[in-house]
Formats: C-alpha cells, sequence, structure tokens
C-alpha cells in the first residue's frame, strides 16, 4: 500500500465513469497541477455497485455508500491515491483507515426544477408527475403538493433529462450543483428554496476522500481545501451521523456561516411528506460538530425517533 509520506511523482486519482463524475475528477485533476505541476495525476474510472443497478431505488438496496464503496476498497489496496465524491454521496461513517482530505469551495446546494413546459413548482398541473429518486425531495414536495405524483428517477444527469424530454415526466428534480458543473444551467426551471426543499446533507461540495496516513497526499489536498465549506459540511454530516440516517429515511440538512456565526437548519420527514420535523440551530463555526449533533438530538426528541423506527421497522 502507497501510504509512504516521502514524494512521489505521479498520483492516482479514482472516479466513477460518469460524466458529471469525470468533470468533477478532471476540474479537480486541474486544480492539483496548479499548485503541484512536479506531481502527475492520472484518472481511474471505478464502477460502483450504483451505478450497475439503475432500476431500483436505492432506498431498497443500500442507500448511497453504493457509490462508493468499491472506490473506497481501491483506496485501502492501494490501487488508487485519493478519490472525488459528490458529499451527498458519501456515508457519514467511512471505513478505518480513511478519511476525508479537502472539501473544495461550494458551489450551488439548492435543488432545481425542470419542467418540461417551463411551469414553475407552483404553476405544474393538478397531479403532475415529478420524477426524482430521493426520498427527502419527496417527502418535501409532497408536504408543499399532495397532489402531485411522485414517480422513481434513476441514472445519470443526461439519461434524466432524456427522460424528461420524451415525455414520462411534467418535471424532474436534480441538485442544481451538477448542472452548473456540467454548464446545462439553461435547462433550469426554477431554483427551489431551502424552505420549499431543504437540501440533501454535503449536496453541492465535493469531499476528497484518500488514506488517513498518506502525509503526501494530504499536505497537497489541505492547500485546496476551504474552510467555510468544511464547516457547513461538518455540520451536517454531524447530524446525518447522531441521525444515523441514510438514503431509506427523509433527512435533510443545510447549514450556512455569516462571519463566525453558523446557522444548521434541518428536518426529519415521513416518507408521504405528512410529517416533517424540521428546526435550526446556531452558534459559532468552532461548534459545528456539536451543532449537528444538537440540532439532531432536538429532532429526535421531537418525534424524528418515531419516524425513523417506522421506516427501519418497514424496511
Amino acid at each position: 500500500m502507497s501510504t509512504s509520506n516521502g514524494q512521489r511523482s505521479t498520483l492516482v486519482l479514482g472516479t466513477r465513469g460518469s460524466k458529471l463524475a469525470l468533470c468533477q475528477s478532471e476540474w479537480f485533476q486541474s486544480q492539483v497541477h496548479e499548485i503541484a505541476p512536479e506531481v502527475r495525476v492520472t484518472l481511474k474510472k471505478i464502477q460502483t455497485s450504483g451505478d450497475k443497478i439503475i432500476d431500483v431505488p436505492l432506498a431498497k438496496i443500500g442507500g448511497k455508500g453504493l457509490f462508493v464503496k468499491e472506490i473506497e476498497d481501491a483506496l485501502l489496496s492501494g490501487d488508487i491515491d485519493f478519490a472525488v465524491h459528490s458529499m451527498k454521496d458519501v456515508p457519514a461513517q467511512l471505513p478505518a483507515g480513511l478519511d476525508i482530505l479537502c472539501v473544495p469551495a461550494r458551489e450551488d446546494a439548492r435543488d432545481a426544477l425542470i419542467s418540461r413546459t417551463g411551469c414553475s413548482f407552483q404553476e405544474l398541473p393538478l397531479g403532475a408527475t415529478i420524477g426524482t429518486a430521493s426520498l427527502r425531495r419527496q417527502a418535501q414536495l409532497l408536504q408543499a403538493r399532495p397532489d402531485l405524483t411522485i414517480t422513481m428517477l434513476r441514472g445519470n444527469l443526461d439519461t434524466r433529462l432524456r427522460k424528461l424530454k420524451d415525455g414520462q415526466f411534467d418535471a424532474i428534480v436534480l441538485a442544481a450543483a451538477g448542472l452548473h458543473r456540467l454548464a446545462w444551467a439553461e435547462t433550469i426551471t426554477e431554483y427551489l428554496p431551502p424552505v420549499l426543499s431543504l437540501p440533501a446533507i454535503g449536496q453541492g461540495a465535493l469531499g476528497i476522500e484518500g488514506r488517513a496516513d498518506d502525509g503526501f497526499v494530504r499536505a497537497i489536498l489541505l492547500r485546496l481545501n476551504h474552510q467555510e465549506t468544511q464547516t457547513t459540511v461538518t455540520a451536517e454530516r454531524a447530524f446525518l451521523q447522531r441521525l444515523e440516517g441514510g438514503c431509506q429515511v427523509p433527512i435533510a440538512a443545510h447549514a450556512t456561516l455569516s462571519g463566525e456565526r453558523l446557522v444548521l437548519e434541518g428536518l426529519v420527514a415521513s416518507i408521504d411528506g405528512k410529517t416533517i420535523i424540521r428546526d435550526q440551530i446556531a452558534g459559532t463555526g468552532q461548534q459545528a460538530h456539536a451543532l449537528g449533533v444538537q440540532l439532531a438530538e432536538r429532532l429526535l426528541t421531537r418525534g424524528g425517533d418515531k419516524i425513523l423506527r417506522e421506516i427501519y421497522g418497514s424496511a
């Protein structure tokens, strides 16, 4: 296993093979080249279980960890030196020996609605069909519009957009960040405000994962870390970890940092959207992890524990 603190001339970056994953990895590869031109970074595509199984909801096959497991195995075996993930795909608990070495500056964290006819969310016709693979989005959209029909939509971004164009849905909801990174922002009909659709934990942020004891890679990547994004994502992921949540449960959280003031908003919802327990907490950036835990415990005592027991009990 390559865990030396000594200098290496070549590093291998592991990535999923989707258009978005490659776009993100190539962007980060260029960032590393700028700060460490003496180190050559090559890309290695790795197919994950989440990429292979595209016709089943993530909640039924083990959640978002399916998009990182094979990549983490490659890190632990030394086949790759670091990996670029969409942070919302990274489980709260990392395997022993691995760490998030860098969190670059966050893109837009909001959800985006793309409708076939250009209608906004509130203008969609009664009973309109919306495509999404996310229980988090499903619960919040149904709370706002119980008349809607939410239909499972999986696949890469281009696949999802094609299904919308083909008329399978009246609208679809995607993360704005991915559309921005692929320069497809012009397809967005409306950005959904967090009051309507609170984002997923880590949405819009990238997480660069590597071996915890690889001092050489850590030292390079630390120079690309964005402290504000790291702080807000730390709060969100502490919230997720305390709830022991995954794709099977509608959980959302989003943190903002203004000066030293950190505000974290989070929710736990029933799948049908009829019950949503939502609250926020504020403190300093240095309290990020503790605030995430405190907000999670607050929601648990207000009935979140009952929602989690019911969902996990029926899973």
